[in-house]
């Protein structure tokens, strides 16, 4: 029920905005607020980008944005409202600075104890906002490659950016933050709190912005936790109600990217398309979740309580397995479960959705380019097995296309097995895995998997507040995030520089429910030629032992 519920809410409220999305990112005019923004920054607001233009402005404009925060993060002692917490060492501060900017949010540190009010609403809820906005931008300026013909820009980065802010992601956390506090999620700026347990003992419970950030930590994909138990703390989220509003934030945004992208190529049965692949991803994903979940092997693990384990009792496993399936399949680094206690195949579903590319249905923003890069590759394939030039949306695909293509598929992997090889092989680096064998591969492969995919979430047993795994886990981000950038924006320029093509009756219809099941085919094949050896020896080992 909670997720036929969660389901009708998404697929009522895309349609809506999409259609609203889509309207701002194709208006003429500026809103006052937004010309003041302009000036201020030196913008002008009519000038359009060729994307290696537009591509140094996301990348100038998120190296400063880690910079500010790193030095946020160092600083913090210094700040208002510290309650008494240090600065973070330089190397913590580094990994979490390329966290946030790079819409990963993997915490090396305990939310509560490591960072205060002033550190979570200045540093990492700025850096919420913009590093979602990135990822909006670069989905929009990719829509308008394949809607444009002849015309080498692609809009404006700067423009895209304050409209991403103004008029899509303030409104809706203001909606969302509301919502939030009516269930009972707590907002305040208040200092530790005394208080007296049933029991008749004293406990010390910090408060603080949590309904503000809550909102945005959601929609954003950054999914980082105001405390160290992210939202399966009550002050975070309280109730099954709030668990299932917390959940339809984290979908709503890419949902409604395959709307706006129906819309502004001006043929929406392209977005139902879309919509229909990610459908299809998230329901068999969440399928074998709950029941790995739900179901593990050994009469006596099951008797004893096993599938409840690190689960809390307030949602139960159902309502943790459908929160775990949307945060790895948004993008989304939040948790209301320990999913280090999954069941083993259980974590492997996690460890696929991000392994996907987070395109069912992905970041905001992230998870729609990464989708089309899936259809442009089986367009290619489709073209090769009937023997027609492939095209899409009346672009032609040519081999400096497929080039952009295969960077963008190649780098996710490169960066998780890379990363994860060397740390294994690495003499020491053990002591971060609270297991041995199977399931600590696992633990690693989770964190690389996480930190390149741009997730955040991390199976508990895993410790990587070492200087060498923050520096590591860094370096995945921003391979994770800065490459496909790169690609996408070299294929949305190139397209829109080609004449349109002619759609004839040889034309590879991509509509269809047989372009649909191509797709489909083609993303899980991928992703099975690249990441299976990794989850036999990781995950399914640690599942049959």
């Amino acid at each position: 029920m909670q997720l036929f519920v969660i389901a009708a809410l998404v697929v009522l409220l895309h349609v809506p905005l999409g259609n609203y999305m889509a309207r701002v990112y194709s208006a003429d005019g500026s809103w006052a607020v937004e010309r003041a923004i302009y000036r201020i920054v030196g913008v002008q607001p009519g000038e359009q980008q060729r994307w290696t233009k537009y591509l140094s402005a996301v990348l100038a404009f998120s190296a400063v944005g880690a910079l500010f925060l790193y030095g946020v993060l160092l600083l913090q002692t210094y700040l208002p409202q510290p309650w008494g917490h240090k600065g973070m060492t330089p190397a913590l501060a580094f990994n979490t600075a390329i966290s946030f900017t790079t819409n990963t949010s993997w915490q090396n540190y305990p939310g509560e104890a490591t960072l205060g009010h002033v550190g979570l609403v200045a540093g990492l809820g700025v850096q919420a906002f913009a590093s979602l906005a990135v990822g909006m931008c670069v989905a929009v300026a990719l829509i308008r490659g394949l809607a444009r013909y002849q015309n080498q820009e692609i809009g404006n980065f700067w423009v895209d950016l304050v409209r991403t802010v103004v008029r899509i992601l303030l409104p809706l956390s203001v909606i969302v933050t509301l919502i939030l506090l009516a269930l009972g999620v707590v907002n305040n700026v208040h200092g530790v709190q005394e208080v007296s347990t049933i029991a008749g003992g004293h406990q010390r419970l910090l408060g603080g912005p949590v309904a503000t950030w809550e909102s945005i930590k959601l929609m954003s994909g950054d999914g980082g936790g105001a405390f160290n138990v992210n939202s399966a703390h009550p002050f975070e989220n309280p109730t099954p109600l709030t668990n299932a509003v917390e959940i339809v934030a984290m979908l709503l945004i890419p949902v409604a990217f395959l709307r706006m992208f129906g819309v502004m190529v001006g043929d929406c049965r392209q977005g139902w398309a879309l919509f229909a692949v990610v459908a299809t991803l998230f329901v068999v994903a969440t399928v074998a979740l709950a029941v790995a979940t739900s179901v593990p092997h050994g009469t006596v693990v099951h008797a004893v309580g096993g599938p409840v384990e690190g689960t809390e009792i307030r949602f139960g496993v159902p309502g943790s397995a459908v929160f775990g399936q949307a945060a790895t399949a948004t993008g989304d680094g939040a948790a209301n479960a320990s999913y280090d206690s999954f069941a083993s195949l259980g974590g492997a579903v996690l460890m696929l959705n991000m392994m996907l590319g987070e395109v069912a249905p992905g970041g905001a923003g992230s998870g729609l380019y990464g989708l089309v890069m899936m259809v442009l590759l089986a367009v290619f394939l489709g073209g090769l097995m009937v023997g027609t030039t492939p095209e899409y949306l009346k672009q032609r695909l040519h081999a400096r296309h497929m080039k952009l293509v295969s960077l963008y598929i190649l780098a996710l992997p490169a960066a998780i097995l890379v990363g994860t090889a060397i740390a294994m092989a690495m003499p020491g680096q053990g002591a971060a895995m609270l297991n041995s064998g199977p399931h600590g591969l696992s633990e690693v492969l989770y964190a690389f998997t996480s930190s390149a995919a741009n997730n955040g979430s991390g199976f508990a047993g895993f410790s990587g507040n070492t200087t060498w795994y923050n520096v590591a886990l860094a370096i995945a981000m921003v391979i994770g995030r800065f490459v496909p950038i790169i690609a996408v924006l070299g294929v949305a320029g190139t397209f829109a520089a080609q004449q349109p093509g002619v759609i004839t009756a040889g034309t590879l219809r991509t509509h269809t429910p047989t372009f649909i099941v191509l797709t489909l085919a083609t993303t899980l094949l991928l992703v099975g030629l690249e990441y299976l050896p990794a989850l036999v020896v990781g995950p399914v080992a640690d599942a049959l032992q």
